[in-house]
């Protein structure tokens, strides 16, 4: 079922000098809980592990084309990234941005994520995949660009499996079963 989700949510068409790679993650809460962090595109650092602040540039809101600011925490080659959305699906529950620019080497990196209902223990959960593509800089190999940022998107996905996992035990009250088919259909 994975590659089918990648194979129609994640159509990325490299160049010869980028570099493109899907990850997958299987967290245990609802997918509700785990759509209401990954939507709040003016509020990454609730579960991203590497954004210090996230400043919205215009009218705060959550509309195609919004621009936001972000700031990196110290530790990374960078300090800060504009980044704009691409794609908000509260339905499908698709997520897209595009990096304008900051003082890092992810040039014209786009990526998108999705989730999907699934049964994990016997509860409902959450299949998350997020794919990127982004050009190779020069000096490096599209391996080494690769790697890079599938590091930085692993990190980003583990602490929004620990941090989703944690609201769900907070409210472990169990979704109705009208609402569970419904998340698995």
């Amino acid at each position: 079922m994975e590659n089918e989700y990648i194979r129609r949510h994640h159509k990325h068409e490299p160049t010869p000098n980028q570099c493109s790679s899907a990850l997958v993650k299987h967290i245990k809460a609802p997918l509700p809980i785990v759509w209401s962090l990954v939507r709040r595109f003016d509020e990454p650092q609730k579960y991203k592990p590497f954004v210090s602040r996230c400043i919205v540039q215009g009218e705060v809101g959550l509309a195609i084309g919004t621009v936001r600011e972000v700031n990196v925490k110290s530790g990374l080659p960078a300090t800060t990234s504009t980044e704009r959305l691409e794609l908000l699906d509260d339905h499908q529950h698709i997520l897209g941005i595009k990096i304008l620019g900051g003082d890092h080497r992810l040039n014209n990196y786009s990526s998108i994520i999705t989730l999907h209902p699934e049964v994990v223990d016997g509860r409902p959960g959450t299949l998350v995949i997020e794919s990127f593509v982004v050009d190779v800089p020069d000096g490096n190999t599209g391996d080494e660009t690769c790697y890079f940022v599938e590091a930085l998107i692993s990190c980003n996905l583990t602490s929004l499996a620990n941090v989703s996992e944690r609201m769900a035990v907070q409210d472990p009250t169990p979704l109705p079963l009208p609402l569970v088919n419904h998340l698995l259909c």
